[in-house]
């Protein structure tokens, strides 16, 4: 009677104990990462680029074979993020999906921006780099720099985002919106109504980055577009890679 009842007991606690590691292994599996619905429009490539993730691996965490292949309502795991991000928002339309004119370089007397810092140099332009795409053009700059607003509009985002560090997101109208990354500290919020020139965040070398510099992009119809077609000129920057 008395080994019984003990070997009813070790059962029980072994079956306890296998509980317990298995919620812990499903903690563990959730805390690897945030989920992300699919949603019209989105691609494996452009919510790899909103998270700051290489499609690559959120194939491989998702088990997809082909990474051009996902539907709308889908639930992928972004592995080693902590919180969902608006992909609409944050990542423009990958070029390569979508048939797109070139770049059309206005007048300079009829270009919309102005440039969102004083002085600097450019360090990278707009444009392929190696297997990626820089979508804008990268300023370097002293670190508290300010950068201001490229034109009157809304931010419909700020806050951090992976590789991108603090970002600040401005929609100017249905067509154009601007992006300031990488900065010290953002100065606006989501919500707010900024004008043209007015203060919204300081440089830094936040997000993924190796020294103190503004990323700034244009998106038309968001797309990115080449930033310097859309901005006076500006000889006192020096042209880099």
């Amino acid at each position: 009677m008395g080994a019984g009842w003990r070997g009813g007991w070790a059962k029980k606690i072994v079956a306890v104990l296998l509980s317990l590691a298995l919620l812990a292994g499903c903690s563990s599996h959730r805390s690897k990462g945030t989920y992300h619905v699919v949603r019209r429009g989105e691609t494996l490539y452009r919510i790899g680029k909103a998270y700051g993730v290489s499609y690559e691996e959120l194939a491989k965490a998702n088990d997809i074979d082909d990474p051009s292949r996902i539907e709308v309502g889908q639930r992928l795991l972004v592995p080693g993020v902590k919180r969902q991000v608006p992909v609409d928002v944050v990542a423009p339309r990958d070029r390569s999906a979508q048939k797109t004119s070139p770049d059309p370089w206005l007048p300079p007397d009829k270009r919309p921006f102005i440039w969102p810092v004083q002085g600097g140099q450019l360090s990278s332009l707009f444009g392929p780099r190696g297997r990626s795409f820089h979508d804008g053009i990268d300023i370097a700059v002293d670190e508290g720099t300010a950068v201001y607003c490229a034109a009157d509009g809304d931010v419909v985002y700020a806050d951090e985002l992976r590789g991108y560090g603090r970002i600040v997101i401005v929609r100017h109208s249905d067509e154009y919106a601007t992006v300031y990354a990488h900065n010290q500290e953002n100065l606006v919020r989501a919500g707010d109504r900024v004008k043209r020139g007015q203060l919204i965040a300081r440089v830094g070398d936040s997000g993924r980055t190796t020294a103190p510099n503004l990323h700034f992009e244009v998106r038309r119809d968001n797309v990115a577009r080449d930033p310097l077609a859309y901005l006076p000129p500006a000889p006192r920057l020096a042209a880099g890679r």
